[in-house]
């Protein structure tokens, strides 16, 4: 099983790993540890490279399965073998922009939730721009601006980002952890990693977070549409 790296530390851009595993026929390697964040929760995965032998191999696609983490190589050039030690190099600015709009979204989740009470019902995001649905009845352009206001309010807050990890039962405690209209964690998933917005927000989540708010920057609300009678998307993008 590969060790997660980035669920510990998500500023980490650099790595090493010993290849377990490898998939000639999809051009995939699986590490005993990885900072690449496969996907998941609206986040894109990451890109970036595997250096062997003095040579940069493109990773065109990450993908996690119950063995671990894959990483599918693009090119033509010979897999390193099982044993190999490889260094990893995420796309940094890439995942920067990520993260910072992976917190944006828990921040709006926040404010929605807080003063509003509703509630998760769909979101995506790519860098510095992303959405997400809510279980509104009405949503109005006077009230977009109330809550663009109060976003920016709690990016200016420098609110800390801690991430933690806890057994499923202790985790299934916490009031209001799921903020989704529906709980999407698999039975099977014996811990629950959390991140907290302190004072704000806190929710399980597997993504790539700032450690502070005040990383994400200006937040725009630049779209809104209904998508059904208590179904309304919110756009946003960060300068």
């Amino acid at each position: 099983m590969t060790e997660l790296l980035y669920q510990i530390n998500s500023y980490q851009r650099e790595f090493q790993a010993a290849i377990t595993v490898t998939d000639a026929e999809a051009r995939a390697v699986l590490l005993d540890r990885s900072a690449f964040y496969p996907g998941g929760g609206g986040q894109p995965a990451d890109s970036g490279v595997l250096i062997w032998q003095g040579a940069s191999l493109p990773v065109e696609r990450v993908r996690k399965d119950s063995d671990g983490i894959w990483h599918v190589l693009s090119g033509d050039a010979p897999l390193p073998p099982v044993g190999a030690v490889v260094t990893g190099q995420i796309d940094w600015p890439r995942r920067y922009a990520l993260m910072r709009t992976h917190t944006a979204m828990h921040i709006l989740c926040g404010v929605v939730f807080r003063d509003f009470g509703a509630l998760v019902t769909g979101g995506d995001m790519e860098p510095l721009h992303g959405r997400m649905d809510f279980e509104f009845e009405s949503l109005t352009k006077d009230l977009v601006s109330v809550i663009e206001e109060a976003v920016n309010r709690e990016v200016a807050a420098s609110r800390p980002v801690k991430a933690a990890i806890l057994p499923r039962e202790e985790a299934f405690q916490i009031p209001d952890l799921i903020r989704t209209k529906i709980n999407l964690l698999p039975p099977e998933i014996s811990h629950i990693r959390t991140i907290e917005l302190v004072g704000l927000d806190l929710q399980a989540d597997g993504g790539t977070h700032v450690q502070n708010t005040a990383e994400v920057g200006r937040m725009r609300i630049v779209d809104y549409k209904s998508k059904g009678r208590i179904n309304k998307r919110i756009y946003v993008e960060l300068d």
